[in-house]
């Protein structure tokens, strides 16, 4: 099974009601997925990963950016952000394509505050072409961990 019918399967199996949008062009990053969603980079749900004695992948607005500090303070060690190639080894997913679930069981995946400014946001579903619509508080409460406050 592929990374986008991964996503896929997850979120029928949960009973998450989403399309997945698929696009010729890359969405890999906010611009681009926002470019090809006629949405704005705000509404782009993206994934960062970063590494660490832990992995941890933050899903933050698209015009935000994540302070390591405040991040390295949640997992209890410094973190750096993951190379493309960590990235697919840890998280399984390549690079512009991480989605919020699934993950292995240990990469800690957090739902940063400025999601909550809007009802619906875009998500990578596990290709750099991919994305799929969910209410941001349906994220916050399918990851388990609330919203955090890890923006600069």
């Amino acid at each position: 099974m592929g990374s986008r019918e991964k996503v896929a399967e997850f979120l029928r199996e949960i009973g998450v009601q989403s399309e997945i949008r698929e696009f010729a062009e890359s969405t890999k990053n906010s611009a681009l997925a926002a470019e090809a969603l006629g949405c704005t980079v705000a509404e782009i749900a993206k994934s960062v990963v970063f590494v660490g004695a832990r992995t941890g992948v933050v899903i933050i607005s698209g015009d935000k950016r994540v302070s390591l500090s405040k991040l390295g303070a949640a997992l209890g060690d410094e973190v750096r952000i993951a190379t493309p190639e960590e990235v697919r080894e840890k998280t399984g997913y390549p690079i512009g394509g991480v989605p919020p679930f699934p993950h292995n069981e240990d990469v800690w995946v957090f739902a940063d505050n400025s999601l909550a400014r809007f009802d619906h946001v875009w998500a990578a579903a596990g290709a750099p072409n991919a994305v799929f619509k969910i209410r941001s508080k349906d994220l916050a409460a399918l990851l388990g961990t609330g919203l955090w406050e890890l923006a600069e």
